[in-house]
């Protein structure tokens, strides 16, 4: 590693203490990146990396409620607008009692290479609240929603920030969202995507994230001369992304053998591959209950383990779909033990560099989560498109699009593994190929 990148490193560590999320998807990328600095030293002269490192404008406010009983509540409000050297800032709001800064600056900072990657005009941002929607009333989570949006518009814009959903953020909060924002400016326009499809939302936005997770897998699986036809997947979660996925997986063939909740993981050995059980997904994450054990008293053949994660279960992919971190060393040696050959990352940075370097270096293909769960945010781009042309897609138009996207994605990825490191490294590729968009507009833009 060059001086320049491991001073960089350590700057971003000093500037943000306390923020180990953020610390760690700034080693995990910038480590990957010594070929490249070295054959552009104009990058070091220039400062980018210092200044990639540094949101472009951070903004955190009050956020003050009022629940059912009448009682006043407070949370706090967060928009990290990193980088807008290829266009507006885009990316999602986290509603969820774990949020603070490290989080936001993560996903912000995740988010500029994964935009890059779509090869669309969007640049990178994130926000959220550390406000809990589970267990809240319609009634409060549209207050709240009220209430975040009557300090956040005034930061974003079609033209500026366009907000997305992630977790604990749907079509309901997008909504009530939208409705304020619309209500405050006295304008409707597309300054949120995922909107739902009477206002301005793209058809197959909700199934976006996870068709692109596992047409990603797909490409990786056929460069390997491998197919997910026949193969048994296990994935995590039981929100939108995992349910996405499990469809895709039962469309190509495949079996989604698990899915998993804070309270433990299913294993399903018929599949989680019929519409009745993709129904019981959506109803359990719309419970909020945020529980899976449900899912095993629905359909008595499936099995609920409490308190165990699902990589203790012998499958050939493994796809993450559920949150930051959730892959440790243990896990991965326990997915090495399983002898799998292949893992694609559907949530944002499920895998810590710990158990990212123990996989890899036992032979394990990884599908790094900023370029195989890039397909939500390219649907959001194309719902930017459809609201600015005033026009409507089908969803049959937009999946399409969106196939197109993450095959050019992967190949874009394993061109640039190739160039730089001579060898197959799609973790290395993902974060090289979306530097150097984001870097060759940065240097043209002056030092800003």
């Amino acid at each position: 590693m060059s001086n320049y990148i491991n001073d960089c490193i350590e700057l971003c560590k000093a500037k943000n203490p306390g923020e180990p999320e953020f610390h760690q998807t700034v080693e995990e990328v910038l480590t990957t990146l010594t070929p490249v600095i070295e054959k552009h030293p104009e990058f070091e002269r220039a400062g980018l990396i210092e200044r990639l490192i540094e949101p472009e404008r951070g903004i955190s406010f009050r956020v003050p409620w009022v629940d059912d009983e009448g009682k006043v509540k407070v949370n706090r409000g967060y928009r990290y607008e990193f980088n807008s050297a290829i266009g507006p800032y885009k990316g999602g709001l986290r509603f969820a009692a774990n949020v603070y800064p490290g989080i936001i600056k993560f996903l912000g900072f995740e988010q500029i290479f994964k935009n890059s990657l779509t090869g669309l005009p969007i640049g990178g941002g994130k926000g959220g609240s550390d406000f809990d929607p589970n267990g809240k009333s319609d009634g409060e989570i549209m207050r709240f929603c009220q209430s975040f949006m009557t300090e956040l518009y005034r930061h974003i814009g079609p033209a500026t920030d366009i907000p997305a959903g992630d977790i604990g953020v749907g079509g309901r909060e997008i909504g009530y969202l939208f409705g304020q924002y619309k209500r405050i400016v006295n304008r409707f326009e597309g300054v949120l995507t995922g909107k739902g499809i009477p206002y301005g939302g793209a058809l197959g936005r909700a199934e976006a994230t996870g068709y692109g997770i596992v047409w990603y897998a797909e490409e990786m699986l056929k460069y390997n001369g491998k197919s997910i036809k026949g193969m048994d997947v296990a994935i995590s979660g039981f929100g939108n992304v995992a349910w996405g996925t499990a469809k895709k997986i039962t469309q190509l063939g495949g079996k989604c053998v698990t899915i998993s909740g804070p309270d433990g993981y299913i294993i399903d050995e018929d599949g989680v591959g019929t519409k009745e059980k993709w129904a019981c997904m959506v109803e359990l994450r719309n419970s909020g209950k945020n529980i899976v054990a449900p899912y095993a008293d629905k359909f008595p053949k499936a099995k609920f383990i409490a308190g165990k994660k699902p990589w203790e279960h012998k499958a050939d992919l493994y796809i993450p779909c559920a949150t930051q971190n959730e892959i440790h060393l243990e896990d991965a040696k326990m997915i090495v033990k399983n002898k799998a050959e292949f893992l694609c990352e559907g949530a944002n940075m499920p895998t810590t560099n710990e158990a990212l370097k123990y996989l890899m270096d036992n032979g394990i293909i990884v599908g790094p989560a900023k370029a195989a769960n890039a397909g939500g945010v390219a649907v959001s781009c194309i719902e930017m498109g459809q609201n600015a042309g005033k026009t409507v897609f089908s969803a049959e138009q937009v999946l399409e699009q969106l196939h197109q996207i993450m095959i050019r994605i992967h190949k874009n990825c394993a061109d640039a593994s190739m160039e730089y490191y001579g060898k197959y490294n799609l973790v290395a590729g993902a974060n090289i190929a979306g530097f150097l968009k984001v870097a060759d507009a940065m240097i043209s833009q002056g030092i800003v």
